[in-house]
């Protein structure tokens, strides 16, 4: 791997290490570009507060600190500044203007939750229903279909605790819309190393029949994640049992306003 576009920073306030210690593990481990895509900010209601992203109030400095990093290191490695998104019909149209009023170089569609976080349900837990995922495959469609997003992060991160012909059907839809807007789906290095639900053999072995682009992800979260896969324990033979390679990992970035 020559590129990773999935790093987040303290600002989540479930990360650690600083931005420079990323950098040069980002380095000594061979790579040539580094994205930073901090959970973003949302302009959510007064009353409702986040604990699993950055303020709104801290866009500036993010950026500030990026771009002097950026050009310190700028013979050495490509920084790029993004962000991780959570997408809704309600939120995205007032963070996308306030996001872009800052140097920004791509976004990246994470979607935890259905609907959005203050109005809907977290993925990621267990749940039944196949309503409910069709929630989540509808918001994560109506996301990619924006054209702001370069890639989508760990698609399979529902946790779906219903019947495996219904989970197939839903996620089938996912990765055809994907296919057809010529989104790279990612295959998320963190949730392999901590050992979570996602990736999904069950999920990319079907999506594998519709020949989509595949983007892999580190999700670093702190430092020692940024790594080729080769370090990551069991990952290279999880890859060669599904037939998926991923070359140099670097993806065509979408320009966020489009």
């Amino acid at each position: 791997m020559l590129a990773n576009y999935h790093t987040h920073t303290v600002r989540c306030n479930h990360a650690v290490g600083t931005e420079r210690e990323y950098i040069e593990q980002a380095i000594a481990q061979g790579f040539q570009t580094l994205g930073f895509s901090d959970h973003v900010p949302q302009p959510y209601p007064d009353d409702f507060y986040s604990h699993i992203r950055m303020r709104m109030d801290e866009v500036a400095e993010y950026t500030d600190t990026l771009m002097a990093l950026r050009e310190e290191y700028k013979d050495r490695i490509q920084i790029l500044i993004g962000y991780e998104v959570e997408y809704s019909t309600r939120f995205f149209p007032k963070l996308l203007e306030e996001i872009s009023k800052y140097p920004l170089d791509y976004l990246i569609q994470g979607q935890h939750f259905a609907i959005n976080e203050v109005d809907g349900f977290y993925v990621g837990a267990p749940f039944v229903g196949e309503d409910k995922l069709k929630s989540y495959v509808d918001t994560a469609i109506a996301g990619m279909e924006t054209g702001a997003f370069s890639y989508l992060a760990h698609p399979d991160l529902p946790r779906y605790m219903g019947d495996e012909e219904s989970y197939l059907r839903q996620m089938r839809r996912l990765v055809e819309r994907a296919v057809e807007l010529d989104i790279p789906l990612e295959i998320n290095m963190y949730g392999f190393s901590d050992h979570r639900n996602y990736p999904s053999e069950l999920f990319f072995r079907m999506a594998k029949d519709y020949s989509p682009k595949f983007v892999l992800g580190c999700d670093a979260h702190q430092p020692k994640l940024i790594r080729q896969v080769e370090d990551t324990p069991d990952l290279s033979a999880f890859l060669k049992g599904l037939g998926i390679s991923c070359g140099d990992n670097y993806v065509a970035l979408r320009a966020p306003w489009h």
